[in-house]
């Protein structure tokens, strides 16, 4: 029989630690961002937690026991969730109320932006910029835990934050609301001035590394570029996030 909970599990606000806690977190509807779970771990507690994660869509991830003892000092018993310090906004429900407010929806989906720091920084133009929501899938993303709302001034506690399974379902779902996709990518033919963003729009910005992915690109209707004179040739992603977004006010309230 597994241990009763032992609320000294818990190694901080953002983590829960041990089998049974984090059992009980997933039973309570915790706003959970990922599991780590120890390699062949196994146990009625750790397939219950398997099982819980699916159900919620929540991502897990097997790890080596050196990794979870370097994350915490508590007993762990080869778990540790990390919880979210955002809460969660459904995309539909983000769009409809944007319309009826009599808005025009503007939405900000980050490709596997991995970086903390850019996170918050992003979030805070998007604040800054009259962004309704930041879309995010839940995996390949940075954490959305004390460091980015921190980073973001607290513009992730205050904009609401769509985390999704697939980005391109969502990017999808967008377009049935009538939102064009515009990709900023430095595969991009159309200089940013000369594309239109005063409709409905997803704005997509891309990794770090990588950009964004050929899938999300395949889906967008503008592949538009920020023209630079250096030789350097890319920007910062939340650098060029905070160029678009400040294209996209001025052009919106250009149209008012």
């Amino acid at each position: 029989m597994l241990p009763k909970p032992d609320l000294r599990s818990m190694a901080s606000k953002d983590m829960v630690c041990g089998v049974w806690p984090v059992i009980e977190a997933l039973r309570a509807g915790k706003n959970i961002e990922k599991l780590l779970i120890r390699r062949e771990a196994g146990g009625d507690g750790v397939k219950e937690i398997r099982q819980l994660a699916m159900d919620r869509e929540i991502p897990w991830q097997p790890v080596p026991l050196e990794k979870l003892d370097r994350l915490t000092k508590v007993e762990h018993q080869g778990v540790i969730a990390f919880l979210s310090q955002v809460e969660e906004q459904d995309l539909n429900e983000v769009i409809s109320m944007a319309y009826e407010r009599g808005e025009t929806p503007l939405i900000l989906a980050l490709d596997s932006v991995t970086d903390v720091r850019n996170m918050g920084a992003i979030a805070r133009s998007a604040e800054c910029f009259g962004v309704h929501a930041l879309l995010v899938p839940k995996m390949g993303t940075a954490r959305l835990g004390p460091d980015a709302v921190k980073s973001s001034a607290g513009a992730l506690v205050r904009k609401p934050v769509c985390r999704v399974t697939r980005l391109t379902d969502a990017l999808k779902t967008a377009r049935e609301h009538g939102l064009r996709i515009v990709a900023l990518t430095e595969k991009g033919s159309q200089p940013l001035a000369s594309c239109d963003l005063k409709g409905p729009l997803v704005l997509v910005m891309g990794s770090e590394d990588e950009g964004i992915s050929d899938a999300v690109l395949r889906l967008a209707d503008d592949l538009v570029n920020i023209p630079m004179a250096g030789e350097i040739g890319s920007l910062n992603v939340s650098v060029a996030t905070g160029i678009v977004l400040h294209a996209t006010l001025l052009q919106r309230l250009g149209a008012e």
